[in-house]
């Protein structure tokens, strides 16, 4: 039976139980209390004429004349609980009706469609309300994945591209120099593997498939200035640690590697000469923060604002033994929500960035 039906039937059999127990409370508490047999009383004498009488009728004769009135009312009441409950029930049911419709336009593909339930915030508002905010997050999700796909296959085709090139250009000259083709090899064949870890670790955030260990964020810090400080050196940039000890709980892997990658991009996209990166920890009383700040060029707030998208690298495509394959932030972003925290971007007034990460507070 549908739904429909079943409301229907339960509408009807409450209207007929009230009726009846309505009927019984008139048997049980009005014609109980009535003789069981009619009583006659004949009129007086007056005048040599007898009066009218009085005759009062017996509980079966009341029983008897009521009966029929009362079959009428229960099949009456049955007429009016099947009609009245079969339309009640459609109306109750409608939104239902809606959201299916809703549901299987969603399963076709079609995720721009929305329930838009009308009316008062009822039990059926709410859900219709949340199903429309999954469909617009699971749209938004949907374009983020294929943009993502595209550029992701843009960017692993490049490097296989050049490969071939090179390949067919030494093929079609024998005597090319066998040493710098292979250096060649070697860095595009290494920029294809760095892609492909980074898109591994993305993922991997992604699905949070990873062990929650008590991690103290300072030490992440200072960890990942150290890894990096080769790289500084080279550059002339100065990366300066700062912090109280800001314990969360998360995996140690893919915080380093959140850090690592925020100290890389300050390093990278700064100053030329005399650049600095500030990277401090600090506790507040629910959260912990994590900044990493740095010098470098005027970034524009509508350019700040995409850098987390896959394959963003600024203004300028860094091209660089460290030029990255432009899903740092991407990753971050992935590592700092499967950690339950928020990244929060923000262009520097004299040029330059200030990432801050805000991840829950583990109780010490």
């Amino acid at each position: 039976m549908s739904v429909r039906l079943k409301l229907t039937l339960s509408y009807t059999g409450f209207l007929l139980v009230a009726g009846l127990l309505l009927l019984g409370v008139v048997w049980m508490f009005l014609l109980r209390y009535v003789p069981a047999e009619a009583i006659s009383i004949r009129g007086e004498l007056h005048d040599g004429m007898r009066g009218p009488g009085l005759f009062i009728p017996g509980r079966y004769d009341l029983w008897r004349a009521f009966a029929p009135k009362a079959a009428a009312l229960a099949v009456f009441l049955l007429v009016l609980g099947l009609v009245g409950g079969w339309f009640l029930a459609g109306r109750m049911l409608a939104p239902v009706a809606r959201i299916t419709e809703a549901t299987r336009m969603a399963a076709d593909g079609s995720l721009s469609h929305r329930v838009n339930l009308p009316g008062r915030r009822d039990e059926y508002r709410e859900l219709a309300d949340a199903f429309d905010t999954m469909l617009a997050r699971l749209e938004a999700h949907v374009a983020e994945q294929q943009r993502f796909a595209a550029n992701a296959s843009h960017e692993l085709r490049t490097p296989l591209a050049i490969t071939q090139t090179m390949l067919e250009v030494a093929r079609s000259d024998p005597g090319q120099e066998v040493g710098e083709l292979v250096e060649r090899l070697y860095i595009v064949n290494a920029r294809a593997i760095d892609l492909t870890e980074a898109l591994l670790l993305l993922s991997r955030a992604d699905r949070r498939s990873f062990t929650r260990d008590p991690v103290d964020l300072s030490l992440i810090a200072e960890e990942a200035a150290e890894t990096l400080l080769p790289l500084a050196e080279r550059r002339g940039t100065a990366v300066r640690t700062s912090g109280d000890v800001a314990p969360v709980v998360g995996s140690h892997a893919l915080l380093l590697q959140m850090a690592v990658n925020l100290v890389h991009n300050a390093i990278v996209h700064n100053l030329p000469e005399d650049g600095t990166v500030e990277v401090a920890t600090s506790v507040g009383p629910q959260s912990v923060r994590f900044s990493v700040e740095n010098t470098g060029p005027m970034l524009a707030p509508h350019l700040v604002a995409t850098l987390t998208e896959p394959f963003q690298r600024g203004t300028r495509r860094v091209r660089s033994d460290h030029a990255g394959v432009g899903l740092g932030l991407a990753i971050v972003q992935s590592i700092v929500l499967a950690h339950d925290g928020t990244l929060a971007l923000e262009a520097r007034e004299g040029g330059g960035l200030r990432v801050t990460v805000e991840l829950p507070r583990r109780d010490q």
